[in-house]
């Protein structure tokens, strides 16, 4: 859309692991573009999805969670995390009701010092079903005695609860301008790599404590077909061979089971029917390789 009253704008959603910022962001586009698993971490790369509210655009940056960093992977992912922050227009920072004013979230408070500068970020309290109202209300003032924020919302990402309201504020404060995007995309992230994380999150939810970060997803071939179905090649990579026996599950139970759900789910998001192949290798130092982190959208040299 151009004109005028045209608007558009990148959002960034910042905030510790599992705070809820993949789920706020497919409720706020109205589709599934950012997995959501109750395991943390699970956001590598900067996905972008795209609102429409009235006549703005708005980009939503959803930046892997902040947390202390500790090997390379971690550490590229925080730097995603700030790197997402600081192109966005806007920042929202997103802190669970039930946790409250965490360690983690005293860091993130701590590192909005400097990168505030020039910057308007607003607080938006999620999981707020989960506490009673004057705890809610003690933690937002606690907050925003700690950081100046613009606003602040109380919202429940899973439910829904406050999420037109937070929309229609971001599309009020975007820039005016044209969009930047097609109005029927919802996520400039490469088809290949959100199917990719598709089937990450059917061997995340499957797998739980068995094999939590060691292991990713790659769409090493991506088929259309005449009959307009298409044909999905994906590798899985572990770091052990005992890896790989978990991951296919006695008599190949575990990989046909994920098999069966990421192709359902693709299938869904595609409009189409899919053919989806698994194939697991063992690559020791994937968590080493610069190629890896290309896939998922990072950079291999902020891990240094």
């Amino acid at each position: 859309m151009t004109g005028s009253d045209a608007r558009a704008g990148f959002v960034a959603l910042i905030g510790e692991p599992n705070a809820g910022k993949s789920t706020l962001l497919n409720q706020m586009v109205g589709a599934k573009v950012s997995i959501v698993t109750h395991k943390v971490q699970t956001t590598r790369a900067r996905i972008r999805g795209i609102a429409i509210e009235g006549n703005t655009q708005i980009v939503f940056v959803d930046t892997p969670g902040l947390f202390a960093p500790r090997r390379r992977l971690d550490r590229a992912m925080v730097a995603a995390a700030w790197g997402g922050a600081a192109d966005a227009d806007l920042v929202v920072l997103l802190i669970e009701a039930n946790r409250g004013l965490t360690e983690g979230v005293e860091k993130i408070l701590e590192g909005l010092g400097e990168f505030a500068k020039g910057r308007r970020i607003a607080l938006a309290i999620n999981k707020i079903d989960r506490v009673k109202p004057d705890a809610l209300l003690g933690l937002a003032q606690e907050m925003n005695s700690r950081f100046d924020f613009v606003e602040t919302f109380m919202i429940s990402a899973e439910k829904g609860h406050g999420v037109p309201h937070l929309r229609e504020w971001l599309a009020q404060e975007l820039p005016t301008g044209p969009w930047l995007y097609p109005e029927d995309q919802i996520a400039d992230l490469p088809m290949r790599m959100i199917a990719a994380e598709i089937t990450r999150e059917k061997l995340t939810l499957r797998l739980h404590q068995e094999l939590p970060y060691q292991m990713t997803v790659e769409t090493e071939n991506w088929e259309e077909r005449k009959d307009g179905s298409v044909k999905i090649d994906q590798l899985i990579y572990v770091m052990r061979d005992g890896h790989k026996g978990i991951v296919l599950g006695k008599g190949g139970e575990t990989i046909k089971a994920v098999s069966m759900a990421s192709r359902i789910e693709l299938a869904e998001f595609l409009g189409r029917k899919v053919h989806l192949f698994l194939q697991i290798k063992v690559r020791p130092n994937w968590l080493e390789d610069s190629e890896r982190y290309t896939e998922m959208g990072l950079n291999f040299k902020d891990g240094n």
